[in-house]
């Protein structure tokens, strides 16, 4: 059974900083990309960093560029958001993605709230 756990989420002032894990269990992590993906109330789930497999390739959104970064330690089965600067637009609830060409799984997310 697959599993992905997000935990490290919060509340954060604005500038601050947040580190989010994505612990998983029941697939071969390698094999698949991560990405972080976030939903705020009332829009789109919406595409945040992803890494490849070998964690030697990472992609942003414009969003976050220079402030996120994704990371992953595939000798734990783990990813990581390394979220700094954060503004009161990044609250949202931050979700952990898996996936291949043929299978795809979610964790059950994580609040996150920028706020003063």
């Amino acid at each position: 059974q697959v599993q992905l756990v997000e935990s490290g989420g919060g509340l954060v002032q604005p500038g601050g900083s947040l580190r989010l894990s994505c612990a998983t269990s029941g697939l071969t992590f390698s094999s698949y990309a991560m990405s972080w993906y976030r939903q705020a109330p009332g829009k789109e789930r919406e595409l945040v960093a992803s890494i490849t497999g070998s964690g030697g390739s990472t992609n942003y959104a414009d969003s976050v560029k220079g402030r996120f970064t994704i990371s992953r330690d595939n000798a734990k089965n783990e990813a990581h958001l390394q979220m700094n600067s954060l503004k009161p637009e990044d609250t949202a609830v931050y979700y952990c993605n898996a996936a291949t060409r043929y299978y795809k799984y979610w964790g059950q997310g994580t609040q996150v709230t920028v706020s003063s």
